[in-house]
């Protein structure tokens, strides 16, 4: 197995309102959430277009990580730009402005064969990508609801050619899905994550069904981003314990942490900030929940 994580996915500049007020091009994309996320357990790589206006943005944000840029594309275009409103936890989606796809002809490293992560973007590149990194080891994708309802097609093709995928239960049924297990087999995936927001988050491979539940006692000020957290925190944590199937809960209790520091501020402002220690502190809360559960 080799132990390289690479991810592809979208920089954002994201308008939204909730009730923590409203915040204007508040810098985001599936891209940066996981690439802060993953980068707090192991070095990654990270693949995705950027406008040249958000760029010196982009490099502040990352600072120090293990995270390597060689595969940023830096387009004469404007930075990809979407506007959502958080209700009840959510995010309802309100529109993006995504012309920098039209732009972007994807590049990932040549024969790459670590795991790989295609986060949320527009599903005609994501297919592109999933194409590029067929031979990844372990190759996951993510949804986003109001890609699924433009572009249907092409986001089966992505869940097609993946062996994990992660999607919301509103993700899940836009794909046709009733059963998690029926729809693993349907489409011979090797895992389905299945995120609930307040309720945990559960993995579906033939070993059965794993949960691991939300963590209650911590704030939530910020939903959008704690997808990509939880995919960035197993996935790395999976690697870095040899991808035992026996520790497949393990890695998701450092996924749901990951993702709880992430929605206790607006943005990337948590996750950007957390440290390693800090991590390791919430890992032990999400397991104490864990056990209290059980």
């Amino acid at each position: 197995m080799s132990d390289e994580l690479l991810v592809a996915g979208s920089i954002a500049l994201d308008s939204l309102d909730g009730e923590f007020g409203s915040v204007r091009e508040e810098m985001g994309g599936s891209a940066l959430y996981f690439a802060l996320a993953a980068s707090l357990i192991m070095p990654v790589r990270m693949v995705a277009p950027v406008g040249q206006e958000s760029l010196a943005t982009v490099k502040q944000i990352l600072g120090s990580r293990p995270i390597d840029i060689e595969y940023l594309d830096v387009l004469d275009a404007p930075t990809y730009r979407w506007r959502a409103r958080q209700e009840s936890g959510r995010n309802i989606d309100r529109g993006s402005q995504d012309s920098i796809y039209d732009r972007w002809k994807p590049r990932v490293p040549a024969g790459y064969q670590g795991w790989a992560f295609v986060g949320s973007m527009r599903p005609d590149r994501q297919a592109v990508l999933t194409i590029e990194l067929e031979h990844s080891s372990l190759l996951a994708a993510d949804a986003m609801l109001s890609y699924l309802q433009s572009q249907p097609e092409e986001a089966r093709d992505v869940l097609r050619r993946s062996r994990w995928y992660f999607c919301n239960h509103e993700e899940f049924a836009a794909l046709g899905g009733h059963e998690p297990d029926d729809f693993r087999r349907r489409w011979s995936l090797d895992g389905l994550v299945v995120k609930a927001g307040p309720r945990g988050v559960t993995a579906y491979t033939e070993r059965g069904s794993t949960h691991v539940p939300a963590l209650p006692s911590q704030r939530v000020v910020d939903t959008t981003g704690a997808g990509d957290a939880i995919a960035a925190g197993m996935m790395a944590r999976w690697i870095d314990v040899g991808a035992d199937p026996k520790l497949l809960q393990e890695s998701l209790v450092w996924g749901v942490a990951c993702a709880s520091i992430t929605i206790s501020d607006i943005g990337l402002r948590a996750i950007g900030a957390a440290t390693r220690e800090q991590l390791h502190d919430r890992v032990e809360e999400v397991d104490r929940c864990l056990r209290r559960e059980s």
